[in-house]
């Protein structure tokens, strides 16, 4: 990736917004949402207010990676969430660029790992009545030059590494963005022509610990197995004592 942004060749369709500084990226979507014409990416240097899953709080000092796109999916709920594998695989295809996919993994169901380490994440917000999404926000943040320290992550999750600690390449934002937006458009195209199951497919074939024994913590209870697929509905599938069982939302520990 150059530190020279030629904006040649980014999506059709697609609008972005790049502004300073923000509290997040996510917010300011909410904001923006109604008065975007189409799927547009919201890119921010800063961010004061970072979060990420279930709340927490996400840190994004200057020169690391934050973006949000908003689009209006027109479909179901449950549909849109699958739009996570679609940014996983995006964001696999924008850090391969720059460092041995070999180290690159998957983690269900909205992480990044790189070198077992995690590097990127996701987060999902839709808004819609009766079932339907109208519109869809996906939150995406890259340690690119600096990441939390093991004391600001919770115990026992995947320790936070920099994309600076393993490749030489400079980033800038905007050069990270052009990437990644022009991933997502590509296999945003294939999830509308034929659906989740080729995306499922490429996920799996990069998903980190399958075959191997985790534990999902759903929040009412720990369930621990061997992780044999992800199925039909983006749904972790673990193998236990007692049977298999379907996960559709947790954190996951190895």
């Amino acid at each position: 990736m150059s530190t020279d942004i030629d904006w040649t060749g980014w999506p059709d369709g697609y609008d972005r917004i790049i502004l300073d500084e923000v509290d997040s990226t996510m917010a300011e979507a909410a904001r923006r949402a109604p008065s975007l014409a189409g799927p547009t990416w919201i890119l921010a240097r800063r961010q004061t207010a970072a979060r990420g899953r279930r709340g927490r709080a996400w840190a994004n000092p200057e020169g690391n990676f934050a973006a949000t796109l908003v689009m209006q999916p027109n479909g179901p709920a449950d549909q849109a969430a699958l739009r996570s594998f679609v940014a996983s695989l995006a964001l696999y295809d924008t850090l391969r660029k720059v460092v041995d996919a070999r180290q690159l993994a998957l983690k269900w169901p909205n992480d990044v790992l790189l070198a077992g380490g995690k590097v990127a994440g996701i987060l999902l917000e839709a808004q819609g009545a009766g079932g339907a999404a109208d519109r869809l926000s996906i939150g995406i943040g890259i340690n690119l030059i600096s990441a939390p320290a093991p004391a600001e992550v919770e115990p026992g999750a995947v320790p936070p590494v920099a994309l600076a600690d393993y490749s030489q390449a400079k980033l800038p934002a905007q050069g990270v963005l052009f990437e990644l937006a022009c991933a997502f458009a590509e296999w945003e195209t294939r999830f509308g022509q034929f659906g989740f199951d080729p995306v499922r497919r490429m996920w799996l074939s990069k998903a980190a610990r399958l075959g191997e024994v985790i534990t999902a913590c759903t929040g009412r209870e720990d369930v621990t197995g061997t992780f044999e697929t992800v199925d039909e509905a983006g749904n972790l599938i673990l193998k236990t004592a007692q049977g298999r069982r379907a996960i559709a939302a947790a954190d996951i520990y190895f």
